[in-house]
Parts: C-alpha cells; structure tokens; sequence
C-alpha cells in the first residue's frame, strides 16, 4: 500500500494587501524618483500577483506614522535587526501553524495525539526548541511523537519533507506523520535598492500549510520522486543570515536557468514519470516569468498547470508553503484525475520532482 497525502490545511496571517500598496510602500521605503517609481511599479504590475499576505502591516500603509513593525521614519531607521524580526518569527509562526493543523486535521477526523510523526519546514526563521515544541503541548500531540525539522532548503523544502514522510510510512505502515511548513519571508524586507531585493520583495508573501500522510486508499498517491542540482545557478539562487534578516540572491536569470535544466533532464524524467503522458502540473509560483519558462520547457499550456498561476495571484511566493497550497487546490479539484508531477525549485540550484496521481 503506497503513501497518500490525506488532507492539507492552510492558513495566512491578517487580511490580503494588494499589490499595489505593497509597491507603493517598496517606492516609499527606497526613497525612489519618479522614473524609478514607474518602473518599479511596472515589475508589480507584470508579477502575476494581485495580493499577498503579511505578518506586519506595515506594508498596507504609506504613511510611516502609521507603521507598527519599522521605525516611524522616512528612512527606517534604526532598521530593525534579525534578532527584532526573530522575535516576530517566534510570535506569529506558532498562531499559523496551529490554525494550519487544525483544518488540516479537522478534515481527516484526527486528533492530534493520533500523529505520530511530526516534521517543521521553515527557511524564514529558526529557534529552540522551535515552532514544532510550541505547538505540542498547546495542541495536545502526544509526548512521544517523533519530531524533525528542515531548515533553510528553500522553496523546494516541502518536497523533502513529503518524501521524509513517505519514507516513514514504508517502514511504519501505521504512522500518521504531519508535514508542518511556515513562513514569513516578509518579515525579511531589505531596503537597500538593488537587483536581488526588487525581485524578492516584489514576489514573496507568508503563510502556513500543514499535511497528513499515512498508507490509504484515497487522497494524493505519492508514486515517486526526484531531485536533480543544476550547478549554474549556485550564484543566482541563495540565502544568508544577515544583521537585519534574512538576505536573499535571487538572479533575474532563473527562469532561464530553469528553463535549460529541464530540457537537460527531461529524457531522464520521461523515464523515470512518463512525462509524455501527465496532463496535470503542479509547478512552484516562484514567480510568473518561471512558470512561463517551465510551461515553455515542458510545451505545456497554461491551463495544465493552472492553480500554481491562481496561488500566485492570490497568495505570491510563500517560499516552502507555496506548493502545499497548490496541491491543496488540487485535492479539492474534482476535474482533474490521473498523474500530477509537482516540481519545486531551491537554492542549489535545486530542482526536486513528486509524481502523484489522484483517483
């Protein structure tokens, strides 16, 4: 009996902001011309979102009176320090994780002393003993579930932890093992005006996702799964811990790097999936340009992959949580049957691969 991705509960913190405030926030911040205000604003215009979700408010107001988070100032200073944004971290990720787990659960009819095995994804934030020891005792898991935690893979993190899960299912056939993602890439808001920081902060946005997999019959098969490294893109795809937040290298060229390691692995993905035959895709939002590419990549049309575009336009890049909201969508979806492949892009550069199939 194979593993199954059983229920899926998502959960975002606050009310959505638009895309455009966060831009005229971004062209406030940054202290930006008129010329480089246009242009900034085109970037929003043509990411493919229209809003995203925030653990600071901050970004929904223009008026620096108004902030809560940043300094009450044109300049934002003193900025705020990684320990000030870890503190947020330690504060909201637990909420999100716990409302997160719930639904999740609710759905399968589980209590949360029946999961056996509980592993936190987060590349946003990190303490000990961490959102995984927070949420046990508050939410009533039992002393001994087993716990493991990820950190710091990226966007493709969910797929190591799914296939942690399944791996602990083949050797526990009764295991009910909980994949916990949260994070709030937003809290890491960089203001220096460069290259690397338009991009991420035009893109990324917070949210949690929690998923129940054991041994079924009915739900998301997981049928197999890859990883490939694409070792040109060391340098365009990174991330750093610095002295106020978390810093992001994001290239304006991984689309196209993308675009080439696919076509460099997609005999070895025919083999190992039968890609000539899989209708659906659930592929990363990492933005739209990378969505286009893959599309381009794979000669598939839009309206194969078509709830990665809708998760990017409703939620933007919540890094790891992203795909769990995808197959999420997926597993409510009643039209679509059959293979999906979900591919998942990281630091590495790294692209991982899950074939599933839904009955």
């Amino acid at each position: 009996m194979k593993s199954q991705i059983k229920s899926i509960g998502l959960s975002s913190p606050g009310k959505p902001i638009q895309q455009e405030l966060i831009c005229s926030f971004m062209q406030k911040a940054h202290d930006l011309d008129a010329q480089e205000s246009r242009k900034l604003a085109y970037v929003y215009r043509k990411s493919g979102i229209a809003q995203r979700y925030s653990a600071l408010e901050d970004f929904r107001f223009s008026n620096a009176e108004d902030f809560r988070f940043f300094p009450n100032n044109k300049l934002l200073e003193p900025f705020p320090t990684t320990d000030c944004r870890m503190e947020v971290f330690r504060r909201v990720a637990p909420q999100l994780a716990s409302e997160a787990i719930e639904k999740c659960l609710k759905k399968s009819k589980l209590e949360p002393k029946q999961i056996t095995h509980l592993i936190l994804i987060s590349c946003t934030g990190m303490y000990a003993p961490g959102v995984e020891m927070d949420i046990i005792e508050s939410m009533g898991f039992a002393s001994n579930v087993e716990r493991y935690a990820i950190h710091f893979m990226g966007c493709y993190a969910a797929f190591n932890g799914i296939k942690m899960a399944d791996r602990i299912c083949k050797s526990e056939p009764s295991a009910k093992v909980l994949v916990l993602s949260v994070e709030l890439c937003t809290i890491h808001f960089q203001k220096e005006y460069n290259e690397d920081n338009i991009l991420a902060n035009a893109l990324f946005g917070d949210g949690a996702a929690a998923v129940l997999i054991e041994q079924g019959e009915q739900g998301l098969q997981i049928e197999d799964y890859g990883s490939n490294i694409i070792p040109d893109g060391a340098d365009d795809m990174a991330w750093a811990i610095g002295n106020f937040g978390f810093q992001m290298k994001l290239s304006k060229y991984i689309p196209g790097l993308l675009e080439k390691g696919i076509k460099q692995f997609s005999e070895g993905m025919e083999k190992k999936f039968g890609l000539s035959g899989i209708k659906h895709f659930a592929i990363h939002p990492g933005g739209k340009q990378i969505l286009n590419k893959v599309e381009a990549a794979f000669g598939i049309e839009e309206r194969q992959n078509k709830h990665s575009h809708q998760i990017l336009k409703d939620f933007g890049n919540m890094s790891s949580v992203t795909i769990l909201f995808v197959l999420e969508a997926i597993l409510r979806d009643t039209t679509i049957h059959g293979k999906v492949l979900a591919l998942g892009f990281g630091p590495g550069l790294t692209l991982e691969s899950l074939l599933i199939s839904k009955s």
